[in-house]
């Protein structure tokens, strides 16, 4: 898969879910748009837990240890490049390094992921 590829993929997606790493709590409007956005696209809750871990958390997280990071928003076309960067390389002995490690790169939002999850499954319409 090219970089163009995954933009068009991916991208939206990405920056929906971006806000999950702010430094404030995401609104009931984030969330409806975050649901919006995920609901375009045809994924399980399975998926987008390894999307969430693997894609996103090794990029994200940094920016959430930065001292120097903009934590009220983000610069949309800079994170692209990473996530972009980050995922084109995501592949053998880097995919598993991440998964072991995602506990950790994802600890610090997991709560706000389990809110997105629990709304997105009313939205679906499926039992949590």
């Amino acid at each position: 898969m090219n970089a163009q590829q995954l933009v068009d993929e991916r991208g939206d997606l990405w920056l929906a879910l971006a806000p999950l790493w702010l430094d404030r709590e995401p609104s009931e409007r984030d969330y409806a748009k975050m649901i919006d956005v995920i609901q375009q696209h045809d994924m399980t809750l399975e998926e987008l837990e390894w999307m969430f871990r693997l894609e996103m958390a090794p990029v994200m997280s940094r920016h959430q240890l930065s001292v120097a990071s903009e934590w009220r928003q983000f610069d949309d076309y800079k994170l692209m490049k990473q996530l972009v960067s980050h995922n084109l390389r995501l592949k053998g002995w880097r995919r598993k390094s991440w998964a072991l490690f995602s506990s950790l790169t994802t600890m610090m939002v997991r709560h706000r992921w389990e809110a997105l999850m629990s709304r997105l499954m009313v939205a679906r319409g499926e039992q949590h």
